[in-house]
């Protein structure tokens, strides 16, 4: 089962005031990766650059929209992510659990986990298979 750790952005990450975590925070997300890897559960995990550099396509039917960020609800976007695979809800709520706090210590934050749909998940159909000849949807 694959679940992706999702870190929200905050007014702070959005405003990139720094391209990094502070050290200590860098140090601290360092560790619990490399805890992730030595348990064989780590497939990726990376931060996201604020949405002033990115975009969104907005679709209407068969017309789309090109919207240039930054965007203004942060609650609704997100910071960086983790990907891992375990073999139970339970096992990733556990590696959640441990995830350090993505602002800090003694500062507010919050994490997401949401689950992957994996092909599995799919009745048998024909472009389940071709995403299965990609390699996608299956790790």
């Amino acid at each position: 089962m694959r679940f992706m750790i999702i870190v929200k952005a905050t007014a702070e990450s959005e405003a990139e005031t720094q391209p990094a975590p502070e050290e200590a925070l860098l140090a601290e997300m360092a560790d619990y990766h490399e805890q992730l890897m030595k348990a064989g559960v780590l497939l990726d995990g990376s931060g996201l650059k604020p949405s002033s550099q990115g975009w969104r396509i907005r679709y209407d039917g068969d017309r789309r929209t090109v919207i240039d960020g930054p965007f203004a609800e942060t609650k609704e976007l997100i910071a960086g992510y983790t990907l891992i695979q375990v073999k139970s809800r339970e096992e990733a709520m556990e590696w959640a659990r441990r995830f350090p706090n993505p602002a800090g210590r003694d500062k507010p934050a919050e994490i997401e986990v949401r689950p992957l749909y994996e092909l599995e998940d799919f009745g048998p159909s024909e472009a389940v298979e071709r995403f299965r000849d990609m390699g996608l949807g299956t790790h």
